[in-house]
Order: structure tokens, then C-alpha cells, then sequence
């Protein structure tokens, strides 16, 4: 009954690996082959073995026939890589090479390159040579280049190189994966926010991923003409009996809905979260039901859900399959998120899907609710704060789509985490629906009914909020926020909850502080937030998220990242070695988006 797989149907993006070899014969040449392939057969392995792709099979890397001494041997390697469906590539050598003859051409395709530090044949050389190529032709490539010098015929990969490599491959796999696919619009603008009106050329020119539309009215089709898998349907209404647990009816007696219209609710909601699923990606049972057309799908990699209002006013809201898409389990088991951004804010739905791609993990869809600072909560609940909140927390709240794996019940090494689908267990998936209360929908918001997921996030987590905006004659701006979720004393939270809507999840995030700018305190991180959503991803992933936005040009306003963790292409120093933050600004303007 599941269609899991059929967003995957078209295979992952794999990683090129090329190597390059000093082209003279009759003894330069052929004293290093053997060399120069036993390293990038070492890349290979090492980036399989450690690397994931979204279904979580291993990732492919693919190995140039020959070593490229020379341009006819860097085109057949191109050929191969476009046969093989090549979406990164990295160029590694042990010695010196013909840059312009040896290099990676595509302009499409993120490139690194590792130049080998030793003594014995100048790879160093070479990687500033074919670098400075690449800046030259507008082809930005990273560079990496080893601290310590090795032994000619040492394959081994430093700790320095494999941490780039792994940064870089990650990076640049979210980025080949993206390409290609959709983001659906369930409906249009929800309540003016900005963040809901697509951009297609942003989505075009900086991700290469195309925009699909659907009005919200496709989704009552389909439930009044049974466009969906009856038998799942059955098999979903009796999971969510028997794991849903229904909580208590906050609305005032007078507006509350009837047991009747909770019943017939619950079932629309099921069927709401078939329908959104099914038009993301298809559904092959469908076209065994006779509607083939719609069996196929949107190729949508993320959707949103407008929602509120024209929706929300008349039938039951979005909370329920916002939150069980999002998340890493349903009906049919433990599978790989669906990402569903809320009010179809585009904008926090592509910032989901960078934490997503990068980690594998589901995402935390959040308000940017309240700054609350020490002398705030002391003063409501008489509690002082401490430890990773003593210099404030943000209440980080939305009503539904958070994943509910954003309960922090799925335990790794003893701790609270979010893991990839496939690490977690049926108990750890039992105890987050365990830690979810469903709530019927508060009436003064949504007419319509419906029910929303209140869940407490389990402190101690290392998380990391994120959000994309979108500045007129700038583009695109990414922000960052490393830092940890934080637990309070029950009477405290429920003082503090009870302020806002307590049927919606909460995490209390204190952001890592590092004395400038923004991060000077909490306050400022709250302050300088660009809009009204983060998406919130398990484990600090800020120097993941600076490499990818500079494969794709996206400059980074802010960011709690040590400066020995940013790794961008290695033109990006060209522009400003002082002033590296403005330097991205420059080289992300002079580069212009990856697929313009």
C-alpha cells in the first residue's frame, strides 16, 4: 500500500571521482598510475562507506576509465559521467597536471579538487594552478589541500581532507538532488505571507527545480470522487485509533465541535494526508483504481499547504498531515520524511529541505514565537534560568507541521536525537506518537475544525535553525543559528505555554552566542530573524549549510559558525580575505545562481 519509493524512482545523483595525472610519457606518466588511481579509488571508498542518499543506500561514486593526462581523456570522462548520471565531481591528484586540459568544464556541476600534499611531485602545484583556472573561467571550484605532507605512495586520506570531502560531498549531493525535481503549491498566498508567494525564477536559476501548481479545491476532487487508496485508508483510520491520542478540547463549550463532526473529522484528515502525498509523487495504486492521470504525480521533492484561510474557514486544517508527512513513520511504517512546508511558505519549505538533504533527517517546522529573556521568565514564573538558556530562550511554536520526531524520543547513544529512517526503531517511533497529544483545533483560528499536535521537545539536543529570505534586487539570503534545545521545569514551560496556544508543539532553543553581531545575545538573534519561520534541523549543520550556499550562490547574512569550519569555493578569497562574510556577497553577485 505504500508509495514510498516512488520519489525515488529516478535514481539519486553520483559523485564523479577524476583522476589527474602529469601527461608526459615515456616515465613521468607512468610511474604515477598506479598512484593516482589507488587515490581515488581511496576517495571512492572512503565517501561510499561514510555517505548516505535519502533511501539510505550507499552513495555511488563513479571512477574515470583512465587517468586525465590530457583533454581528450577529461572528455571521455565527461562522457561517462553524463552516462552515469554524474551530479559532483572531484578531481584528485598526487602530482602535477596540465590544469586547463585536465579540469572539470561543466559549469552546472560542483567541483572540488584535492591536491595532494607531498614532496616527492608537486600536487600542491597543481591544485593552485587548476584553481586559479577555475576563477578565471568562472567555474568555482573548492579546493582542498591537506596539513600535513604524506608519503608519495601513502593512499590514506588525513582527518583535514576526509572532514572537506565529506563537507563538500554532502553539499554538493543536496544541491545535484534538488535539480530537476518540483516544489507543488498546494493553494496560493496564506494570510500575506511573503514567504507563500512563489518565486519561480529563484527556484529555477539558484536550485534548478521547476514549480508545480494545484488549487486547493484538487484536494476535495479527490475526496468526494475517492481518488485515493480506499484499503490504506482503512488501514490509517485504524492505526490512528490506535496510536493517535486524542487530547483534551480547549475551546470554549459554546464553539466546540461535536463528537460527530471530531469523528468525521479525523477522517478527512486521513484522507488529506493520502491526497498530499499521493500528489507530491504519485501513486501507482491509483492507476489500478482508474485514474492513471493522477496515479502520476508532481515529482515534488517538497510541497506547502496554504491552508489558513480559504481553507481552515471551512474544512478541517492542515495540522495533521503537515505533521505526519514531516515526519519519519505513519501507517505504513518507518520511511523517509515527506517534507510539507505549513501556510506554503516556499521559503522555510526550501530551508527544510537543505537540513533534509544534508542530514537525512525530519525537520522541525517553527514560529519564531518570543524572545524571552532572564529577567521575563524570573518575573511570570519566578524561575531563573540556567545552563545552555541562562542568557534567554526562543519559543520556537507552530500549530502542527512540526515532524513528530521533533519530540526528541528517538534516543541515540543514551541522548535524545532525530535519526535517518532507517536507524530508527518501532519503539522509538511508539514513544514520539507516546510524547504527541492531538488536539482538537482551536475554533478562533480554525473554523473548520480539525486537530493539532502539541508536543515538548526534549532538551539537550544540538540543533541548528535555518531560514532562506528573499531581498528585492539581492536574491536570496540564507541565515543560520547553531545552538541547543533546552529543557524547563514543567510548572515553568506550562506558565509560559499557557501565554500562547498550548495545543501547538513547543522547543525552547538557545542559540549558541558568540559575542558579534547578531549573536551577541539572544535578544539579537530574535531581532535580526528575517521572518516569521525556521526550519530547525538535528545536530550543528552551519558549515554544512555555508558550503551549499555557495554552490548555489546564496549568500549567508548570518552565522554562528567558527571561522575554521567555513568552507566555500576557494575564489570566494579572492574577493576580500579581511571581510570574508562580504567577501561571500561579492563572489555570490559576480558568479551570479548555478543555473542562470
Amino acid at each position: 500500500m505504500s508509495n514510498q519509493n516512488e520519489r525515488w524512482k529516478h535514481g539519486f545523483p553520483k559523485i564523479g571521482i577524476r583522476p589527474t595525472i602529469d601527461g608526459r610519457r615515456k616515465g613521468v606518466r607512468e610511474s604515477l598510475e598506479d598512484m593516482t588511481m589507488n587515490l581515488a579509488k581511496s576517495v571512492a571508498a572512503f565517501l561510499g562507506e561514510q555517505l548516505r542518499y535519502p533511501d539510505g543506500s550507499p552513495v555511488e561514486c563513479v571512477i574515470a576509465d583512465t587517468c586525465i593526462g590530457g583533454v581528450a581523456e577529461a572528455a571521455a570522462c565527461a562522457d561517462k559521467f553524463a552516462k552515469a548520471g554524474v551530479g559532483v565531481s572531484i578531481t584528485v591528484t598526487p602530482c602535477w597536471c596540465y590544469g586547463t586540459e585536465t579540469m572539470d568544464m561543466d559549469p552546472s556541476i560542483p567541483k572540488a579538487v584535492w591536491g595532494f600534499n607531498g614532496t616527492e611531485r608537486p600536487g600542491a602545484v597543481y591544485l593552485a594552478a587548476v584553481l586559479s583556472a577555475h576563477a578565471q573561467k568562472g567555474l568555482p571550484a573548492f579546493g582542498i589541500y591537506g596539513r600535513d605532507v604524506q608519503d608519495l605512495n601513502d593512499p590514506s586520506i588525513p582527518a583535514d581532507v576526509q572532514e572537506k570531502l565529506l563537507r563538500f560531498a554532502r553539499a554538493g549531493l543536496a544541491a545535484a538532488t534538488m535539480k530537476g525535481k518540483s516544489y507543488l503549491a498546494i493553494g496560493s498566498v496564506s494570510m500575506g505571507i511573503a514567504g507563500s508567494m512563489i518565486d519561480p525564477d529563484f527556484f529555477q536559476e539558484y536550485l534548478g527545480m521547476r514549480n508545480e501548481y494545484v488549487d486547493m479545491s484538487e484536494i476535495t476532487r479527490r475526496i468526494e470522487e475517492e481518488i485515493y487508496d480506499p484499503e490504506e485508508f482503512k488501514l490509517a483510520m485504524a492505526w490512528v485509533k490506535e496510536n493517535c491520542n486524542e487530547g483534551p478540547d480547549n475551546n470554549p463549550e459554546a464553539i466546540r465541535t461535536s463528537r460527530e463532526k471530531k469523528d468525521k473529522d479525523w477522517e478527512t484528515v486521513v484522507k488529506m494526508t493520502q491526497i498530499v502525498r499521493d500528489l507530491m509523487v504519485g501513486n501507482p495504486r491509483l492507476a489500478e483504481l482508474g485514474f492513471e492521470e493522477e496515479a502520476m504525480g508532481h515529482h515534488a521533492i517538497v510541497s506547502g499547504f496554504q491552508g489558513q484561510r480559504q481553507w481552515t474557514d471551512h474544512f478541517p486544517n492542515g495540522d495533521f498531515h503537515e505533521a505526519i508527512l514531516n515526519s519519519s513513520f505513519d501507517w505504513n511504517g518507518i520511511r523517509a520524511p515527506y517534507l510539507v512546508a505549513t501556510e506554503n511558505d516556499s521559503l522555510n519549505g526550501v530551508s527544510m529541505l537543505f537540513g533534509y538533504l544534508l542530514t537525512n533527517t525530519a525537520q522541525i517546522f517553527a514560529d519564531v514565537r518570543t524572545y524571552w529573556s532572564p529577567d521575563a521568565v524570573k518575573r511570570v514564573t519566578g524561575h531563573e534560568l540556567g545552563g545552555a538558556a541562562a542568557n534567554g530562550l526562543l519559543h520556537l511554536i507552530n500549530s502542527g507541521p512540526a515532524a513528530l520526531d521533533g519530540t526528541g524520543e528517538q534516543m541515540k547513544d543514551g541522548k535524545p536525537a532525530l535519526k535517518p529512517f532507517w536507524e530508527i526503531t518501532q519503539e522509538d517511533a511508539d514513544n514520539c506518537l507516546k510524547a504527541t497529544s492531538w488536539r482538537p483545533a482551536a475554533v478562533e483560528y480554525f473554523r473548520g475544525g480539525g486537530f493539532s499536535s502539541d508536543f515538548l521537545t526534549r532538551g539537550g539536543m544540538p540543533v541548528t535553525m535555518s531560514r532562506l529570505n528573499l531581498v528585492k534586487g539581492l536574491g536570496p539570503v540564507l541565515q543560520i543559528a547553531e545552538g541547543y534545545t533546552v529543557d524547563l521545569p514543567e510548572e515553568v514551560h506550562d506558565k509560559l505555554d499557557q501565554r500562547t496556544d498550548p495545543t501547538w508543539p513547543t522547543t525552547w532553543f538557545a542559540p549558541n552566542l558568540t559575542g558579534e553581531g547578531a549573536f551577541k545575545d539572544v535578544y539579537s538573534v530574535m531581532d535580526h530573524w528575517g521572518a516569521n519561520h525556521g526550519a530547525i534541523s538535528y545536530g550543528h549543520i552551519g558549515a554544512d549549510l555555508i558550503t551549499l550556499a555557495s554552490i548555489l550562490r546564496i549568500p549567508v547574512s548570518m552565522h554562528n559558525v567558527s571561522e575554521e569550519q567555513v568552507f566555500r569555493p576557494r575564489a570566494w578569497g579572492l574577493f576580500g580575505t579581511s571581510d570574508p562574510e562580504g567577501a561571500d556577497f561579492r563572489a555570490c553577485q559576480n558568479f551570479g545562481p548555478l543555473y542562470k
